[in-house]
């Protein structure tokens, strides 16, 4: 048998953690191993507890959730982070996935699909609530129509479907025959063209645009 999923929970409600600790419970292979009330106890309890999901919503005392993302994806590029939260305007959905969110639930959605959205991180998927993605279509709809994005090259589409892949730069370089340092300068490009600053919209870019099959 496996070793069970391992969550911190991060939301300054009480009731609220309570609430999904609850919905959590009812899933047989995962374990709630803490709770952290502020930002600044949770990155102490992200250090100490090493979980491997952290369910964090965004608006904190001390420190914030977007802060909280940052520092936990600068620590750890393994660790998975979704965001739960109340707020579903667009501009902090960019700024959650830029930082390095693996998913946005919002709180308002139905029990089922926060068990489905940690699975989906789980697994190295992203996932987004309807409403999220139905934001980040739009987000990637303006990029597609952007001059930008018919000025990829031959090359820089191929590191695209190595990212939205999954593959390390080690990994792209090997397939492509190139070296590491021109893949991370790819990627590079990539953002600026795109104006994408994340991995994750990277690769829903990708899905989109047709260059790789979804999850």
């Amino acid at each position: 048998m496996s070793d069970p999923i391992r969550v911190l929970l991060v939301d300054d409600h009480p009731l609220v953690r309570a609430g999904i600790r609850r919905v959590l419970e009812t899933r047989p292979g995962l374990t709630v191993v803490g709770e952290a009330s502020n930002g600044a106890e949770a990155l102490g309890l992200v250090e100490s507890l090493e979980p491997d999901i952290v369910v964090l919503d965004l608006t904190m005392p001390e420190v914030d959730g977007l802060d909280v993302l940052n520092r936990l994806r600068r620590r750890s590029g393994t660790l998975r982070i979704l965001v739960l939260t109340m707020h579903a305007q667009g501009e902090y959905v960019r700024r959650a996935i830029d930082a390095g969110a693996d998913g946005y639930v919002l709180k308002e959605s139905a029990v089922q699909e926060l068990l489905t959205a940690i699975d989906m991180v789980r697994k190295g998927h992203p996932y987004y609530s309807p409403r999220i993605e139905a934001e980040l279509s739009r987000s990637m709809e303006t990029a597609e129509r952007s001059p930008d994005a018919a000025r990829l090259t031959g090359r820089e589409r191929e590191v695209l479907r190595g990212i939205a892949r999954g593959l390390s730069t080690k990994e792209m370089a090997a397939r492509l025959a190139i070296s590491a340092r021109t893949v991370e300068t790819h990627r590079a490009n990539l953002m600026r063209k795109l104006e994408i600053r994340s991995i994750a919209r990277l690769t829903q870019y990708a899905i989109r645009a047709g260059l790789v099959d979804g999850p």
